[in-house]
């Protein structure tokens, strides 16, 4: 759909609506559902989301784990720095980088109190950074879990040294089903599901099965253009694996719903399914979604409440009709709904 403009998503919030801890239980979110055929709008608990599925329906979740990738530490000459590693590459370290002053080129940094050094190579054309340490990934990767902190969203106000709620966050920014490392963003429409809930699901005769997208840090970031078609979206890695796409073809068959588990999820299955047959791939996507898009493997979705004039606003705009998400979006603010990654839930049929 041509001359949509990224104005044409914005909506004003108020700031005490954006959540900053999450509920201590998590399936006891609000859930927001919304009906595309009649445009009805009713409210709920996370916990109802069964009520709303049917025997043979199928769940796709994103098993991608966020790995503890924000590091705090010093520079050699004493001034502040904070790391936020994105993926590695060869021997180095892609990542977002921000410091007091201009870094040297071979200058090392004393992260977490001394429990990880690494040395910064040099500044990215894009505004990221090269990073190396003396230790394989693998292995780092294993210390990350012991000394690295939860990678936060910006929006999420806390104690930049000192936050109490640090270690809870590493379990918390979390979903209960998170299996394969590699995300620096949670995909947050998972947080909601427990152990209880899904096995609930389960008794119901609702399937379930798992693909992987490793959330990359520019879902944070802003889109800069003036025209939605103008916005190049950030790549990420992904996997359909053969038991995913075996479950899917098997619904489909069945005239049963997939119902997908958050705007990553969404992106996997319809990368796939542009891709025209249906079987186990994986790669990068870039795939971007906005209204005009049509939806090929996608019946259902569950989502939270995103940020004004994202793309990920955009893509439940282009499932759900962009005047109606709008007007569901201020019918939360008018009921506070909590926003956001640690916020409330939608539930889009």
């Amino acid at each position: 759909m041509e001359g949509l403009k990224v104005a044409d998503f914005d909506y004003d919030l108020p700031r005490e609506l954006i959540a900053q801890h999450p509920l201590p239980q998590r399936d006891l979110s609000r859930m927001m559902v919304l009906h595309r055929a009649s445009r009805r709008i009713e409210h709920r608990r996370f916990r109802d989301l069964p009520e709303y599925l049917e025997p043979g329906d199928l769940l796709v979740l994103n098993d991608t784990r966020v790995i503890p990738a924000r590091l705090v530490g010093t520079r050699d000459t004493g001034g502040r720095v904070e790391i936020l590693l994105i993926r590695p590459e060869e021997e180095a370290w892609r990542a977002m980088l921000r410091s007091r002053g201009r870094l040297r080129p071979g200058e090392p940094l004393s992260l977490e109190g001394g429990a990880l050094i690494c040395q910064f190579l040099e500044r990215l054309p894009d505004g990221e950074a090269l990073v190396a340490f003396d230790m394989p990934s693998e292995e780092l990767l294993a210390r990350l879990e012991e000394v690295g902190r939860a990678p936060l969203p910006p929006y999420i106000k806390r104690p930049r040294d000192h936050d109490p709620d640090a270690l809870a966050d590493k379990e918390r920014y979390q979903t209960v089903y998170a299996r394969r490392p590699g995300a620096v963003a949670a995909p947050t429409a998972g947080l909601h599901f427990t152990e209880r809930l899904l096995a609930a699901l389960e008794a119901r005769g609702i399937r379930r099965t798992t693909v992987t997208l490793h959330v990359g840090p520019g879902t944070f970031k802003p889109v800069r253009t003036e025209r939605v078609e103008d916005h190049q979206m950030h790549s990420e890695r992904f996997e359909l694996p053969e038991a995913a796409a075996r479950a899917v073809e098997e619904a489909r068959r069945a005239d049963r719903r997939v119902v997908a588990v958050g705007t990553t999820s969404t992106r996997v299955l319809e990368a796939v399914g542009r891709a025209g047959e249906l079987s186990p791939r994986a790669g990068w996507t870039d795939l971007f979604i906005y209204p005009g898009f049509e939806f090929r493997l996608t019946d259902a979705l569950v989502t939270n409440f995103h940020l004004p004039r994202s793309t990920l606003l955009m893509l439940v705009a282009a499932f759900a009709g962009r005047e109606f998400i709008l007007e569901a979006y201020e019918e939360a603010k008018r009921l506070r709904y909590r926003f956001y990654s640690y916020g409330d839930a939608m539930l889009i049929l």
